[in-house]
């Protein structure tokens, strides 16, 4: 399964004169189908050292680009595995936000049908399997599964070995479902190590020069 890396509107950044709002993260609705746990547990290792107030100080500098229906209703856009991580810690914890649209509608089919125009949704599950259907996407962060590919990626990228590419909406769902069509042994979220070696040789591969955030030119890959 390849994901298409055109046809999607790039998620609008904040300046410094955005209006940020305060909002609890149990209300956020996600956008995708599932999140690497690893990078969720290591959110978690980063916040259960802070007190509330210090994770809010840096959520500031990490605002969550939201969508709003005339409900009042709210979708994230992004940050999905940091917030994750810190709500699974403290279900009452806040975060800082900015709306980079608000809609006139406010039936969920059409705010479903509004965010897959823009290709900001993602709806293929934890397995590879999809695209489900935009109804049937997870209502909470704590609902989502667990897809080890992601969890692969994020090391990869904290590792240097791809390059972050912020407005491109789950660019490293796209690098996992790359990695998924790749002969890679068995591993999960919670053991990467055995994927780690091949996947480092694969993504800095010419097989992968197409991909956005490739980086064939580390020393580490050759």
């Amino acid at each position: 399964m390849a994901l298409d890396l055109s046809g999607y509107q790039p998620i609008p950044e904040a300046g410094r004169k955005t209006e940020l709002t305060e909002i609890p993260i149990a209300s956020l609705q996600p956008t995708q189908w599932c999140v690497g746990l690893a990078e969720v547990w290591a959110r978690q290792e980063d916040f259960a050292s802070e007190t509330r107030q210090q994770r809010l100080d840096y959520l500031k500098g990490k605002p969550v680009p939201l969508v709003r229906s005339a409900a009042g209703e709210v979708w994230m856009v992004d940050r999905h595995h940091r917030l994750r991580g810190l709500l699974g810690l403290d279900p009452q914890s806040t975060t800082w936000g900015y709306v980079i649209a608000d809609l006139h509608c406010s039936d969920r089919s059409e705010v479903m049908r509004f965010l897959e125009q823009q290709g900001w949704l993602y709806l293929i599950d934890g397995r590879g399997s999809g695209p489900r259907q935009p109804m049937e996407l997870p209502r909470t962060l704590l609902d989502l599964e667990d897809d080890p590919y992601r969890s692969l990626v994020w090391k990869l990228k904290k590792e240097g070995f791809i390059k972050p590419q912020p407005q491109i909406p789950y660019h490293e769902f796209r690098w996992g479902a790359w990695l998924r069509r790749r002969p890679l042994p068995p591993f999960s979220s919670r053991q990467l190590q055995p994927a780690l070696a091949p996947a480092r040789r694969l993504v800095c591969s010419q097989a992968a020069s197409t991909m956005a955030g490739w980086k064939g030119d580390k020393k580490a890959c050759r």
